[in-house]
């Protein structure tokens, strides 16, 4: 009787293990096969998934505060905030807006590009100005996975880099004229424009010529 029963628990642990390998095992090629042939979340107006944002920003935050540097390496200054609107101008601008007027691009994107010259709905901080510096340049250098946020560490020079990041930190207080008058300019503020490049940016038919 007594090996009955031990025959008996050992054929249900035996049931138990085995399904649970089965389960465990589709799993994964159930996911797959949602992936490769259901509807997944991949557009930017489709509903996220649960936990989406949580899954994605915690390990990017952790990251973010083992990594980042804890001090800029210069001081600001005019020349510093009048150069680093220069670079965002040409590197930022267009996902994040200029002064006074917010991207109609980045609110599309997903995570959407913040506005960097705006106050937050709710409170007094303008754009990233309540993050260290050290925070944004690793944003900056280091871009973000699956944001369309870019890795700038190839493309611009550590100086342009802290720049730019110092003059975030400080877009809540004022700034030099020259750097104000260069970010509350509109992104097609170009004279030098071609009559091409001036169709492509306006919208605009050119006039033919005589």
């Amino acid at each position: 009787m007594r090996m009955m029963v031990e025959s008996e628990v050992a054929a249900q642990m035996l049931r138990f293990l085995s399904g649970a390998v089965i389960g465990i095992l589709l799993l994964p090629l159930g996911a797959w096969y949602w992936f490769a042939h259901g509807h997944p979340p991949v557009a930017v107006t489709d509903v996220p998934l649960p936990f989406e944002r949580q899954i994605t920003s915690v390990p990017l935050h952790a990251r973010i505060d083992k990594e980042m540097p804890a001090a800029a390496p210069m001081e600001t200054s005019e020349a510093v905030f009048v150069t680093g609107a220069h670079v965002y101008r040409e590197q930022c601008a267009f996902c994040h807006g200029v002064y006074g007027n917010p991207s109609q691009v980045g609110k599309h994107m997903f995570p959407d590009a913040p506005p960097l010259w705006q106050k937050h709905e709710h409170g007094d901080v303008v754009g990233v100005s309540d993050d260290p510096p050290g925070e944004t340049y690793w944003k900056v250098a280091n871009g973000i996975r699956l944001s369309g946020m870019p890795a700038y560490k190839n493309v611009l020079s550590e100086n342009e880099m802290w720049q730019v990041s110092l003059l975030l930190a400080n877009a809540d207080k004022p700034l030099p004229p020259a750097a104000l008058e260069l970010l509350k300019q509109p992104l097609n503020f170009d004279t030098t424009l071609t009559p091409t490049a001036a169709l492509l940016n306006t919208g605009k038919p050119i006039a033919p010529a005589k």
